[in-house]
């Protein structure tokens, strides 16, 4: 490599830094703009009783309108007949509470839905600028941006947030995430930036493959997604109890009420988490057979018991049992929810234990 193009990749990376620094800086204002889409969305006891009666107001005027005779057929002789409009009834699934989606962040009022619509903009505004940090990182090591543990943190929480705004973009009920994302996101580059943080530089000729594109780049997406299923099984458990400490004729704070309610009931978190995970699952069972046939072609075996493939395995047992079980009606809820958990957490364990406290053929990606 020549001094003048050293200098170059030499300026691309610390242009890199840069603009990851700026986007946890937007990062920042997006979670005060979250922070105050949850402030101002709540209402207070007033606000919601009233709520509640004009709700209650509104259901008995449409059952008055409902219980109209609508239908009117004209018989022979001019006659005319009329029939009272048919009854619909519908049932939940068994086990399960009929309880509707609360309104969200915001809580249905436009201050709240104001702020929201500010952090989903700073969100937006800091995925694009750490994704230019992403890209100007492989620009300046000329390779994929994924040979240590850095440059696959910053590149995780940009997917991490990238599936979130495609899931905003398709109108999925997803606002609720917001808060949570771009505090864990934080966090991701807070460590990355402090602790993981590695100088640009080429990789080991084991690595240099077609394959780093394939197999990393679907671990990286399949790490992402399964996160934000992983975020909805929390919130499902958390939903699930204030609902059964309702339905037992029990008072929740008022800080808790004031979160919880706002919230997408149980049954659709769980429902949530579920397709999340499961539509991600065959990804993350190519993601292991493309590092197997990486592993044949660098290292001449497909299998070798690595440390990094037994924990890659144990992760798709876990997906897989949690999978299973969330088919069988008997472990649908709670219990499906904590393996779900079980099972992102073999995910993060492969990823920063086994990096950082094992070793074997993946440990030359150092930190």
């Amino acid at each position: 490599m020549t001094p003048l193009a050293a200098a170059a990749n030499e300026n691309l990376a610390e242009i890199s830094n840069y603009l990851i620094y700026s986007s946890m800086a937007v990062y920042t204002l997006a979670f005060f703009a979250h922070i105050a889409e949850w402030t101002f969305g709540s209402r207070s006891k007033v606000g919601r009783t009233a709520a509640a009666l004009t709700g209650a107001k509104e259901a008995a005027a449409a059952g008055a309108a409902a219980s109209a005779p609508t239908v009117q057929v004209r018989g022979k002789g001019g006659a005319t007949a009329v029939l009272d409009q048919p009854k619909v009834t519908t049932r939940s699934a068994s086990g399960a509470r009929d309880v509707p989606d609360g309104p969200g962040a915001a809580g249905g009022t436009v201050q709240g839905d104001l702020y929201g619509r500010i952090a989903i903009s700073l969100t937006a505004l800091a995925f694009l600028v750490e994704a230019a940090g992403v890209v100007a990182r492989a620009l300046s090591v000329q390779r994929a941006p994924w040979g240590n543990m850095y440059e696959f943190s910053i590149t995780f929480s940009t997917v991490a947030v990238g599936a979130y705004l495609v899931l905003l973009a398709l109108k999925k009920n997803v606002r609720w995430l917001g808060l949570i994302l771009v505090t864990t996101v934080l966090l991701d580059l807070g460590i990355a930036v402090t602790w993981l943080y590695t100088d640009s530089d080429q990789l080991v000729p084991a690595l240099h493959s077609y394959w780093l594109w394939i197999h990393v780049s679907t671990a990286i997406f399949c790490g992402a997604v399964f996160y934000i299923g992983a975020a909805g099984a929390v919130l499902y458990l958390f939903r699930d109890s204030y609902e059964s400490r309702l339905e037992a004729g029990g008072t929740p704070g008022r800080i808790r009420s004031s979160i919880l309610e706002r919230l997408p009931s149980a049954a659709s978190l769980d429902k949530f988490s579920y397709r999340i995970n499961a539509a991600v699952f065959p990804l993350w069972t190519f993601t292991i057979i493309a590092g197997a046939i990486w592993a044949g072609d660098a290292w001449g075996r497909y299998w070798g018991w690595d440390p990094k493939e037994v924990w890659s395995f144990v992760t798709w047992v876990a997906y897989a049992c949690y999978l299973h079980a969330r088919a069988t009606a008997g472990w649908k809820g709670r219990k499906a929810a904590y393996l779900a958990l079980f099972a992102f957490a073999c995910w993060i364990w492969n990823y920063y234990g086994v990096n950082i406290l094992l070793s074997g053929k993946h440990s030359y990606a150092g930190v």
